[in-house]
């Protein structure tokens, strides 16, 4: 019988090493040579400062910036995740009824019944840094107010919405979308 746990032992530390260090050290060696940036978070930096991440959606309450989807854990990455609220929840019909509210009232849109869906429900891990073009052209009456631009700058930003609009991956998985933290970055920088 004591052959038999020295084997086992030495199986067991030999899989602890293969698994446990080789393969993750060469999963990351692997994804820093292919794939330097999205290995590293995608993180970006603005005069050598962090600013966020790519992949990490952001909350922006300021009307001068595009806001971001709802979010049940307010945009905090630990831990991620939704409501699960399901579709005869009335607290999810009062959150969606408020949400379609605000963004009409904050936008400056007269039909609510023209805001999007991503920004009436919130997005299944809570950090999602994406919105459709068409919640962003909804959103650019206000954004232009808050910054008293004229209408060459409002025509500046539309441009900027089209420019940085992604196509559905792999080009039929989902819709356009745009990320925010990316499109306001570029927002300030329209003067």
């Amino acid at each position: 019988m004591k052959p038999q746990i020295v084997i086992s032992l030495k199986i067991f530390l030999m899989l602890t090493i293969i698994t446990g260090l080789i393969y993750p050290l060469f999963i990351t060696f692997a994804a820093q040579i292919i794939f330097p940036q999205e290995a590293s978070g995608s993180v970006i930096k603005k005069d050598g400062k962090l600013i966020g991440s790519e992949l990490i959606g952001q909350k922006f309450v300021s009307d001068k910036y595009f806001s971001s989807r709802p979010s049940e854990i307010d945009f905090s990455p630990m831990p991620s995740g939704a409501s699960n609220f399901g579709m005869t929840s009335t607290k999810l019909k009062s959150l969606f009824d408020e949400r379609k509210k605000e963004f009409a009232e904050k936008n400056y849109i007269n039909d609510a019944d023209l805001t999007p869906h991503e920004m009436l429900f919130a997005s299944a891990s809570g950090v999602d840094p994406h919105i459709t073009p068409q919640a962003a052209f909804l959103q650019v009456g206000r954004i232009t107010k808050a910054r008293n631009f004229d209408e060459h700058r409002r025509r500046l930003i539309i441009l900027l919405i089209a420019s940085l609009t992604e196509k559905p991956q792999f080009g039929f998985l989902c819709k356009p979308t745009i990320n925010v933290l990316l499109l306001n970055i570029e927002l300030d920088k329209i003067e």
